[in-house]
């Protein structure tokens, strides 16, 4: 996929080109700076010597040496001393600056570590959403197929900016009041007999559910939901019509979704592709879908979302609501252990 957070050392990541965060004189002093320069081995410090010194922001590349990688591309992140010193601006610049250099040197895989978060001490929850939004918005505006991986040290550090509501939304959900199990039963019953509607299940649900806020409003939702039910196609040909319902262009909604381009053309040109659970709901993000019409494009390929899933209660978490960045979800996903959207 294009952008991944992923639980693993920098220093063994086999791409393309890797990034260091480091100071002015590339000292391979300190956490991240160091690890590499250790790896590497001493031909990157004899080739660092040789470097002019690095302003904050700014980038330098060199080989990769003992590394699995083919360039290390070096850039100095600011250090936090409150935000008032346009700290945020120069961290993304550190991050555009090293995907353009990476474009420039031909690389098609680059890994970032988290730019700051160590002894410079910018926030975790900060450093996240400023790559977030750098590497999503360098991949959007791109002509050029990167795939971008952020290493993430410490799992355990990992901060996000609306964890507390995530959590309790989890925690909620997956262990329900005896009042919401017992409606549930009843209007599962009553929808067996035929005296209830499905569709009344989820509204149901929505009335005990207070965390619950409509995405959309409630004759937009329902005309769209309308429209798909009275579809009877393949997730492919439904894919196509929604893009063009949404006015989108191919381009513009696989690479909102996170999926690759090779992804998309196997889900429009190979029968036998089947599109995991990730990817149908990556789509269905980048088309802000609310969870009724999310629920029938899962079912074009046969699945569903479960409360007795995690990853299915981040999802429902973020579309209840409105909140469709898929980064932002992925940064979710991650926390809890669970796969990434996107292919």
């Amino acid at each position: 996929m294009p952008l991944q957070i992923i639980h693993r050392d920098i220093t063994t990541m086999d791409c393309d080109a890797i990034v260091n965060p480091t100071d002015n004189c590339f000292s391979g002093s300190g956490g991240t700076d160091y690890a590499i320069h250790t790896a590497a081995g001493l031909g990157l410090r004899y080739e660092c010597d040789r470097l002019e010194p690095l302003s904050f922001g700014e980038v330098a590349v060199t080989g990769g040496y003992k590394l699995p990688c083919r360039y290390i591309i070096h850039t100095m992140g600011p250090v936090w001393t409150g935000g008032q010193r346009c700290e945020s601006v120069l961290l993304r610049s550190c991050y555009m600056n090293a995907l353009f250099k990476a474009s420039e040197l031909g690389a098609k895989s680059i890994a970032f570590p988290l730019i700051s978060s160590g002894t410079f001490g910018f926030p975790k929850d900060k450093v996240l959403r400023i790559a977030i939004d750098a590497i999503s918005d360098y991949i959007k505006s791109s002509d050029k197929e990167i795939d971008v991986t952020v290493c993430v040290h410490d799992r355990e550090a990992f901060v996000l900016s609306e964890e507390i509501a995530l959590k309790e939304y989890i925690d909620e959900n997956t262990n329900p009041s005896f009042l919401y199990a017992e409606h549930t039963l009843r209007m599962r019953s009553e929808c067996l007999t035929g005296a209830v509607d499905k569709a009344d299940i989820f509204d149901g649900y929505k009335s005990y559910n207070l965390s619950c806020t409509p995405v959309a409003s409630a004759a937009a939702t329902e005309d769209l939901s309308a429209w798909i039910k009275k579809q009877d196609d393949t997730f492919a040909v439904m894919l196509l019509k929604l893009i063009d319902k949404k006015g989108m262009t191919d381009v513009q909604c696989y690479k909102k979704a996170n999926v690759s381009k090779g992804t998309f053309w196997k889900i429009n040109n190979d029968p036998k592709y089947k599109p995991s659970k990730a990817t149908v709901l990556a789509f269905a993000i980048a088309l802000e879908l609310s969870l009724d019409e999310t629920e029938l494009l899962l079912k074009t390929v046969g699945l569903s979302l479960s409360h007795s899933n995690v990853f299915d209660l981040i999802i429902e978490f973020y579309i209840t609501n409105g909140n469709y960045d898929i980064y932002e979800i992925n940064a979710a996903l991650f926390k809890y252990d669970q796969v990434c959207l996107g292919c």
